[in-house]
């Protein structure tokens, strides 16, 4: 049986990041926004961790073969939020492309976007085309396809690139449906996205739990909370771990509870 590796976190800094990265890491004494995962390998998926003290641009994502080979499809997995957070996913009502327009060029679509609020323990998936933003006070983590193709149409007057002639043209016009509901898919198992290019699920071991998952393309075992073995492995809290794509899985073994996100790419 191959081995499961553990993923590489990089740290990347941003404007709109925070200083604190607690319980997940150590503080940074500069803005960290972003945990990027590095595999050995490239991986047909991406998992990052958002950490915010402001809000991030509002932007939209191509589709596979708009820009590049692939596009971007992405979920998001809210692991806290301060008092009163929101993200923003599609609009609060139906609009024209012409009041887009518009709207990126006076600001206006700041506010004619549909801003949630939302609490730790939520899921939304943001298929591509969908135009989305992330607010300040949240952790999240973030499984998406394994592109960097980003699209502004506004950032709050920050000295940014902003894109409108590439985004207007390609975005969801409509409402987003809102939060995913969780499906029960077995014990302490519950599918909470689903699409074409990543099927997800929350995961939850009681103290001595164990699980062998079945094999499957690029699964990755997201570690929120708890620690305990990984075949001879130990994992802790915020590691992700890239598991074989055939054969005989290891063994998931939870010394004290364990929550996990674990996502894979359907064959």
């Amino acid at each position: 049986m191959e081995q499961p590796i553990r993923l590489t976190p990089s740290l990347r800094e941003r404007v709109w990041g925070r200083t604190r990265l607690a319980p997940w890491y150590a503080d940074s004494p500069t803005a960290i926004g972003e945990a990027w995962f590095l595999s050995p390998r490239e991986l047909p998926l991406l998992v990052k961790w958002i950490f915010t003290n402001e809000r991030l641009s509002v932007q939209v994502h191509p589709d596979d073969g708009e820009d590049g080979p692939r596009g971007k499809t992405e979920m998001w997995h809210i692991l806290e939020a301060a008092p009163g957070a929101t993200i923003a996913m599609g609009f609060r009502e139906p609009i024209t492309r012409e009041r887009l327009w518009e709207a990126t060029r006076t600001g206006e679509v700041e506010h004619l976007l549909h801003w949630a609020p939302v609490k730790a323990g939520e899921t939304y998936l943001i298929p591509a085309h969908t135009v989305h933003a992330i607010g300040a006070g949240i952790v999240l983590c973030e499984i998406q396809q394994n592109s960097d193709v980003t699209y502004r149409l506004w950032d709050y007057g920050r000295p940014r690139e902003i894109h409108v002639e590439k985004a207007v043209p390609i975005c969801d016009l409509g409402v987003h449906p809102g939060a995913s509901r969780a499906v029960p898919r077995g014990e302490g198992r519950e599918e909470v996205a689903r699409s074409k290019h990543f099927v997800t699920e929350v995961v939850r071991l009681k103290a001595g739990g164990r699980i062998r998952p079945a094999a499957e393309t690029c699964q990755l075992w997201i570690c929120l909370e708890g620690r305990g073995e990984i075949g001879a492995e130990a994992f802790q809290a915020g590691e992700v771990w890239l598991l074989p794509d055939e054969g005989e899985q290891p063994t998931i073994v939870s010394d004290g509870t364990a929550r996990f996100l674990r996502t894979w790419a359907p064959r």
